[in-house]
């Protein structure tokens, strides 16, 4: 059976079409609230001095206190325990636009509410959210999110904080530490992590989540000196025989990973949505200079290397904007598994943001380098979003890794199933039914507009590759998989432009359909551009499954690491 997940289900080559068509959009009601909450935002932020907070490392009280005011910090809780209660999609339209103003912001409030306190919203018993939810709605409390470990980022097993529970089982003790905690100079509440399990050498950890009030003994830090996002609170915070409830454990005891993946999952919408706002702040930004920078007699926007640069920034812009609201309009729509989508537009819209800010900054060229210009505190600020809510890296193993889980299994399945071909006769026929259909041909996408039949086949034929690689894959690697690093990433970069592809094939076909042909100009003109890069990506990628120089460049790393530092000098 495949699973209710549109990216999952193109790892066994079939395409479910039915949950992104047609293109997410809010209720009238829904597109009402977020048009007051963005004008509200909007005449707020003209009063903000972004330069200011960047070199004060420090966002004035006052301006938090506007943010709570406008209900910004309470944009995910329910109406009922005093919150917005906006969808999905509202939020991050929301986060999208401060994002737009202001990054350090943006990551305070979204460390409060889309990793912060997340894990009441998705964990939490009634009890818990009656307690905490009202407060963290208004702002009058801060949440923060306690993973991180100085030995423990992404690898979250290797985590050191033990929580012993107390003789009379009524409570927990945790003692240990945790490093670059947003929000963590001033959080009154912390979702934190900790071993519940013995700490035997070897053996898996068990972790279980918790509420953790900063009034039971948690203690922080200086602020981090930090390359971006200066305004933000980066601390480490301690824990020194602090006392915890057993009824502030989030979930089940000793399935807190659990807990941390589901938090992550969403909180990396926020992330993909936050770098859209900025991507278009920064193409505004490059469109003023390139009118007003002159080389040669004339504006440099007139010059074909630098419309190439616009070009790439509004194409690539807009298939990041179609791939989050996509996958928002999963979130709405109810949709069981959005994991790899969420970790998708983290890894995309990550990197677009880095080239799209890269490229501003060049387009200004040596303004652009100047502190007195937006444009370098931005560059600062982005390099952030590579890093944080999983390393990229990381990302690209886990979406092919989970993507794959699925097929690998059919394949084991299928070998069991041949053994006692009775047994699984019922298994046979579906595997069968699959491997028919596609021998006889790819999957079709059905409700695109035909102007895009182009790259609708560029589409099908990118899901076919990526069903028949990961199925060669299997076969030749097996469990050796988990260490095909080099594979997996090629693996991950076609999945990535298939759900980009996707996704502006959706957002186009609906604009054609609500505006016409001419109205729809536009949406075409970017869908194309982009579906033929994504084409060329695609090729490289299928290519490089059969003639890479991954081995060359393993023993060149292995002896660099002997060496530990670069072999040669040339005098």
């Amino acid at each position: 059976m495949i699973e209710e997940s549109f990216m999952k289900s193109l790892f066994h080559g079939v395409i479910a079409e039915e949950l992104v068509f047609p293109f997410h959009e809010s209720s009238a009601e829904d597109r009402d609230t977020i048009n007051l909450m963005l004008d509200q935002v909007k005449r707020f932020f003209e009063g903000v001095d972004s330069a200011k907070i960047d070199r004060e490392s420090h966002i004035p009280p006052e301006i938090i206190d506007g943010l709570k005011k406008l209900g910004l910090f309470g944009m995910l809780i329910p109406q009922e325990h005093g919150g917005l209660g906006l969808s999905s999609t509202g939020f991050a339209r929301i986060m999208q636009e401060v994002a737009g103003f202001d990054a350090s912001i943006a990551v305070t409030l979204g460390a409060h509410q889309s990793i912060g306190l997340k894990s009441l919203l998705l964990f939490g018993t009634d009890a818990q959210k009656r307690k905490y939810l009202p407060k963290l709605a208004t702002g009058e409390w801060t949440a923060a999110f306690a993973l991180t470990e100085p030995s423990a980022g992404s690898d979250a097993a290797a985590i050191q904080t033990r929580a012993e529970l107390s003789p009379d089982g009524e409570g927990y003790v945790i003692n240990g530490s945790k490093v670059w905690i947003t929000n963590g100079g001033f959080a009154d509440v912390f979702t934190v992590f900790a071993r519940t399990s013995p700490a035997d050498e070897g053996a898996k950890p068990r972790i279980t989540a918790f509420i953790v009030e900063r009034e039971h003994g948690v203690t922080s830090g200086p602020n981090e000196h930090k390359l971006g996002i200066h305004g933000s609170s980066t601390t480490p915070v301690y824990f020194d025989s602090v006392k915890v409830p057993a009824s502030n454990v989030v979930g089940e005891v000793g399935r807190g990973f659990k807990v941390a993946v589901e938090v992550l999952n969403s909180g990396r919408l926020g992330l993909g949505s936050g770098c859209v706002g900025q991507c278009k702040k920064l193409i505004s930004l490059a469109l003023e200079r390139v009118r007003e920078r002159k080389a040669f007699g004339r504006p440099i926007g007139d010059f074909g290397l630098i419309r190439e640069k616009i070009a790439r920034m509004n194409v690539d812009t807009y298939a990041l904007e179609s791939t989050v609201y996509m996958t928002t309009g999963l979130v709405d729509g109810k949709v069981a598994d959005y994991s790899l989508e969420s970790a998708i537009c983290k890894v995309m819209g990550s990197e677009t943001l880095w080239r799209v800010v890269n490229e501003t900054l060049q387009i200004a060229a040596g303004v652009g380098y100047m502190s007195d210009y937006p444009y370098e505190r931005m560059l600062r600020d982005a390099r952030i979003n590579l890093i944080f809510e999983g390393t990229n890296e990381i990302l690209r193993c886990f979406i092919a890794l989970s993507g794959m889980q699925g097929p690998g299994n059919a394949l084991a399945e299928v070998v069991k199933a041949m053994r006692e071909p009775i047994k699984g006769f019922g298994l046979l026929s579906d595997f069968a039914i699959r491997k028919a259909r596609s021998a006889l041909g790819r999957e079709r996408l059905h409700r695109v507009h035909p102007l895009l039949n182009k790259e609708t086949v560029i589409f099908e034929e990118g899901v076919a590759e990526l069903a028949r690689n990961v199925d060669k894959v299997l076969r030749k690697h097996g469990k050796e998989i988990a260490e095909m690093q080099f594979t997996q990433r090629r693996i991950a970069d076609l999945s990535i432009d298939l759900y980009a592809l996707a996704a502006c094939l959706a957002r186009t076909t609906r604009a054609i359909e609500r505006k016409g042909e001419e109205g729809a100009r536009r949406e075409i003109e970017l869908t194309t551009a982009f579906g033929g890069h994504a084409q060329e990506r695609i090729a490289a990628n299928v290519r490089g499954f059969d003639r890479n120089d991954d081995e060359l460049l393993k023993g060149i790393a292995g002896r660099a690491y002997q060496d530990m530092s670069y072999p040669f000098d040339i005098v």
